[in-house]
């Protein structure tokens, strides 16, 4: 009988190795050099938004897509948002350059379509059916429909903007990775109320400035909730993810299983039914959605797509000052570890911190403080970290507009409101 390949791609994984291979993998350390960023988009039709664009549609035009020639890694989501991956690039700018790129050359071709991208952590007006039919997002879908709908509006309705940072310097200091660890945690609540941008669903308001982010929250908490903090960021990231339950085992025919209650240890330890090999950890940790991932480098998962075409920049610009800025990094550190008392024992994004970024935005008044004091560290910090004047001059009017009086992009959203107001 001819060897399964799921099953003959190594031998059997030991809880031993299992450990080694994901202290290993999670936090590569060094100098911060690069940076990345991973672009959502939701695609609505280009004159009525409020309307579902059919899938064979949507089909044939990102069909037409995959024929540009992109620096990004194009993808799409099960719900048919658009997502541009940015490979690592060597500063900011580079970044920046990069993906504007890209996204010229990907607008144009949906207008022709009639079709655009709009920039909103969570649809509006309506829940698209589920365009991707592999074996992957099927079983995502049945683990997730145990716990409630909000599994399903996050496949197919939710768009954010992810940024990616290098872990850091092995030793302690404002870019060592424990300290950047243990402040994406903090500043990543400020992230979620500066720029919350989803206030609506099915047409009314959801009484949250991110629903994208509360819906985050309803989610399987061992699968979405940071580490515990009572060790190393190595140490609890491997415990989290060998604890962690498995979302599905893979199968070269057929769907995959969807086992219920078995950890990834658990696995290790049965073997049932079949041993996991090595992919299987790689699979297994695509399969955990925290707030900040570690996959050798720090994925921030926690910021609502922006609207505009360069909305998307502040968020970046910010964040990357805000972390590889020696001196804003330390600035922003003192700032938020107050932030903490609030947060409780609590892992984000569970915590009474992160909830209150969610629904109130900035107009909570400890996240108002906390955020002028961190848009006022990034705008000192982007010139030494490169920013050119016309991305300086975007992160200053969002500050004005938004960060100052306390406000965030989910209240320029009203209802009762047209496709129109909502994507302008």
């Amino acid at each position: 009988m001819p060897p399964d390949s799921v099953t003959d791609e190594g031998s059997p994984l030991g809880e031993s190795d299992a450990v080694d291979l994901i202290r290993g993998i999670c936090f590569k350390t060094g100098p911060p050099r690069t940076v990345g960023v991973e672009l959502e988009w939701l695609v609505h039709d280009l004159h009525s938004p409020e309307r579902p664009v059919p899938a064979p549609r949507l089909h044939d035009a990102f069909d037409d897509l995959r024929t540009l020639h992109l620096r990004s890694a194009l993808t799409f989501e099960p719900g048919g948002q658009l997502e541009l991956s940015s490979p690592p690039a060597a500063s900011l700018m580079e970044c920046i350059t990069t993906t504007a790129a890209d996204l010229d050359a990907v607008r144009p071709a949906l207008r022709t379509a009639g079709l655009r991208l709009s920039g909103l952590g969570h649809d509006p007006w309506h829940s698209p059916h589920r365009m991707l039919r592999e074996p992957r997002y099927e079983a995502m879908e049945t683990y997730l429909d145990r716990i409630g709908p909000a599994g399903r509006a996050m496949m197919r309705s939710t768009a954010s903007i992810q940024v990616c940072l290098d872990a850091g310097h092995e030793e302690p200091g404002p870019l060592g990775y424990g300290r950047r660890w243990q402040l994406a945690h903090l500043l990543g609540a400020v992230l979620v109320a500066a720029f919350a941008n989803s206030p609506m669903r099915e047409g009314g308001q959801t009484g949250w400035r991110s629903t994208r982010q509360a819906m985050w929250a309803q989610l399987d908490p061992a699968r979405t909730a940071a580490p515990s903090g009572r060790s190393g960021p190595r140490e609890a990231w491997a415990t989290h993810a060998l604890d962690a339950p498995v979302m599905c085992i893979r199968a070269d025919r057929g769907p995959w299983s969807v086992p219920e209650g078995l950890s990834f240890r658990d696995w290790i330890r049965s073997g049932l039914p079949r041993p996991p090999v090595r992919a299987d950890l790689d699979y297994h940790l695509t399969t955990l959605f925290p707030p900040i991932r570690p996959r050798g480098h720090l994925e921030l998962r926690m910021i609502d797509a922006q609207s505009g075409e360069d909305g998307w920049m502040v968020p970046l610009a910010v964040t990357t000052a805000l972390f590889d800025d020696a001196e804003a990094s330390e600035t922003v550190y003192r700032t938020v570890k107050s932030l903490a008392e609030t947060a409780g024992p609590l892992p984000a994004p569970h915590n009474a911190l992160w909830g209150n970024a969610a629904r109130y935005g900035l107009a909570d008044p400890e996240l108002h403080s906390a955020a002028r004091a961190c848009f006022a560290a990034a705008q000192e910090a982007l010139p030494r970290i490169g920013a050119t004047p016309a991305v300086r001059d975007a992160v200053a009017a969002f500050t004005d507009r938004y960060v100052l009086p306390g406000r965030c992009p989910a209240d320029d959203l009203r209802t009762p409101v047209t496709g129109k107001d909502l994507l302008s």
